[in-house]
């Protein structure tokens, strides 16, 4: 077994294939030895009954005769009818008759196929019993044939295993060959992967003309790598941005700490104390979302429970320090299954956003809507194009000059946001508004159609 799993593919089928052929030949041999068998013992007795019949009819003409010429294969012994030899072919003169017919039908002939006789020890005869009725009675002439062989005849039997071996090997080879030209795409494709690096994704395996199932898997494989390519772009990108961002904050506390210490006496250490506070401040924000982001992608499970929207935010803008006015209309009673604190990160995040952008008022509003539980931020900012709606999404997305003034934010907020949403089988949209950013949230409610795939998409 260790043998054929250490074959290849070809390898295998070409032996499966030429077994197969092995056996057919094998059953379409044998099935034409019997029939050819058949009908060459049907002939040799044929053959037998007519000897006979022509010694009868010499014995009818000419009379008794004192012995039989040899007819070639056949031996011939003929008896009166007290049972006496009254003459035979060489071979069997004055041996017991062929065979022990018991008695006989006096009014036909009698063939039998009998083994180990005393005149033929170890051998197999066809014998037959022919009546000769005479004047003075019954005589009998007993004749004997080589019986057929099982394989009828040498020829007969090379021609078959020597059609039947080559058939064999026109298989294998035709096998071999046919499963060779089937699997070159995959060995173009197997070729092609090989050479596909992490640090190279942009290569893509070759596609077969034909529609079959390696035409599928060529595509497949390309769409698995135009994924990878993407994933491995964007973690790229990821890390470029992360780490420009890492590197902002810790380039101002550096050069807060190299200016102070060249002029250490006229530093104004509170000041600069204060400058190292909030550029740590930013560094700890940074790192908080960027492991946020590593544990969503990652898929990690969140704790589940039912939440009512409305509590949970009003109890998170009851405890927030405003810089600008916040207006609710929170709708009691919408009950989700969510992950409370992650739940309050997307809330805090959209708050942050909306308070800093701003110009004097935020309106939240909580609302069912069907089967969905809808959550609004509203600021009276500037707002944002329809086009860039989107762009506010990526990670560390930066807009114009416009919204330019997030002197605090790291880019990663609504990312984080819109994950966590998506992990509770909902969306977050930036959609129209009269004046300012409206950010609407859409989760499936407790118990609804929709929320039964709020577990596995938390998970």
């Amino acid at each position: 077994m260790s043998v054929w799993h250490g074959w290849s593919i070809r390898t295998r089928l070409t032996v499966v294939s030429s077994v197969v052929m092995a056996l057919l030949c094998t059953i379409a041999t044998v099935f034409i030895l019997l029939a050819v068998h058949g009908g060459a013992t049907d002939y040799r007795e044929e053959q037998l009954v007519s000897d006979a019949v022509r010694i009868v009819q010499q014995v009818r003409r000419k009379g008794i005769p004192t012995s039989i010429p040899d007819p070639g294969d056949v031996s011939a012994q003929l008896y009166n009818p007290v049972g006496t030899q009254v003459a035979a072919t060489p071979d069997v003169k004055g041996m017991p008759p062929l065979g022990d017919f018991g008695t006989p039908d006096i009014d036909n002939y009698a063939i039998r196929h009998l083994c180990d006789m005393p005149s033929f020890p170890g051998d197999c005869k066809i014998v037959l019993a022919f009546p000769i009725d005479l004047a003075n009675g019954v005589w009998w002439l007993y004749a004997s044939t080589a019986q057929v062989p099982w394989y009828v005849s040498a020829p007969l039997l090379s021609t078959l295993v020597g059609g039947s071996l080559l058939l064999v090997l026109l298989t294998a080879l035709g096998a071999y060959r046919t499963v060779g030209r089937t699997l070159e795409p995959v060995d173009a494709i197997t070729d092609k992967l090989a050479k596909i690096t992490g640090s190279d994704l942009s290569q893509r395996v070759p596609v077969p003309h034909f529609q079959d199932e390696l035409r599928r898997l060529a595509e497949t494989a390309n769409q698995t790598l135009d994924r990878a390519e993407s994933a491995v772009d964007q973690q790229r990108r990821f890390a470029s941005d992360a780490s420009h961002d890492l590197r902002s904050p810790l380039t101002a506390m550096r050069a807060e700490v190299e200016e102070a210490l060249l002029h250490p006496g006229e530093t104004d250490w509170e000041e600069t104390g204060k400058a190292l506070l909030e550029s740590l401040e930013r560094l700890q924000d940074l790192v908080t979302d960027l492991l946020q982001i590593a544990r969503l992608d990652a898929g990690a499970p969140g704790q589940l429970e039912p939440i009512d929207l409305a509590e949970m935010v009003a109890c998170e803008l009851d405890r927030r320090q405003r810089g600008v006015t916040v207006t609710r209309r929170l709708a009691p009673g919408v009950v989700i299954n969510g992950d409370r604190l992650r739940l309050t990160r997307l809330l805090t995040n959209l708050l942050d956003n909306a308070e800093r952008h701003a110009e004097s008022n935020v309106a939240v509003i909580v609302e069912r809507q069907g089967d969905s539980a809808v959550l609004e931020v509203v600021d009276d900012g500037g707002g944002i194009t329809p086009d860039q709606r989107e762009i506010v999404f990526q990670r560390f997305a930066r807009l114009d000059a416009a919204r330019s003034r997030d002197a605090g934010g790291t880019g990663l907020g609504l990312p984080i946001a819109r994950q966590i949403a998506e992990s509770h089988g909902g969306s977050l949209t930036l959609e129209d508004s009269a004046k300012g950013a409206r950010f609407v949230l859409r989760v499936p409610v407790a118990g609804s159609a929709t929320d039964s795939t709020t577990d596995s998409a938390a998970g």
